[in-house]
């Protein structure tokens, strides 16, 4: 059984021997290993032991060769809440070539704490295509620029902060940029 464990484990920014300490009963982090890698049978026992250590459902776990579907069984339109008038199928998003994220620590205009945000990285050949998008842009010694883009000229990007009342920031000739394209919200 091929296990994601160690993705979700590093996504949840865990190490070894937190996940060992936080299963019941506790374990070693050499066992966590093992079972990430494969070298030790995941049993369903394990997968609900470490799952709820993760604080996710043991299914987040196991790669599925199909992938899940979700069906549709009502529309949210402007009069309520109404079921579909044809069958309807939601298919969860993969993560694309280029693909990066940006999680939100604390709440920032339209985003709150908690938020994930998927972004596609675009060269500056397709910047043009990214104007009124939110978009990320690094700077120099690692950091980094979020915001909407507003402007373009001269090879400088002009962004506004997501937040009511900031200033415009001016990005010289960025060598890459990335922009949203999905908003991950725990309800």
């Amino acid at each position: 059984m091929i296990t994601r464990i160690r993705e979700v484990r590093r996504a949840r920014g865990m190490t070894l021997d937190e996940v060992a300490r936080a299963c019941t009963p506790p374990t070693t982090p050499q066992t966590i290993g093992r079972l990430e890698t494969g070298t030790r049978t995941v049993s369903v026992g394990w997968l609900n032991r470490i799952a709820s250590a993760l604080g996710v459902d043991a299914a987040d776990l196991v790669d599925h060769p199909e992938p899940a579907e979700l069906p549709v069984v009502a529309v949210l339109g402007g009069n309520g809440a109404v079921a579909p008038k044809r069958e309807a199928l939601v298919v969860p998003p993969k993560v694309g070539a280029g693909q990066i994220a940006l999680t939100v620590a604390a709440s920032n205009g339209d985003y709150r704490s908690g938020d994930e945000v998927w972004l596609e990285r675009i060269g500056p050949d397709e910047f043009a295509h990214a104007l009124n998008r939110d978009i990320l842009v690094p700077r120099p010694a690692g950091r980094f620029l979020f915001g909407r883009l507003i402007g373009r000229e001269d090879g400088k990007l002009h962004l506004l902060p997501p937040g009511a009342g900031g200033r415009q920031s001016v990005v010289a000739d960025p060598p890459w940029a990335a922009v949203a394209v999905r908003l991950v919200r725990a309800l």
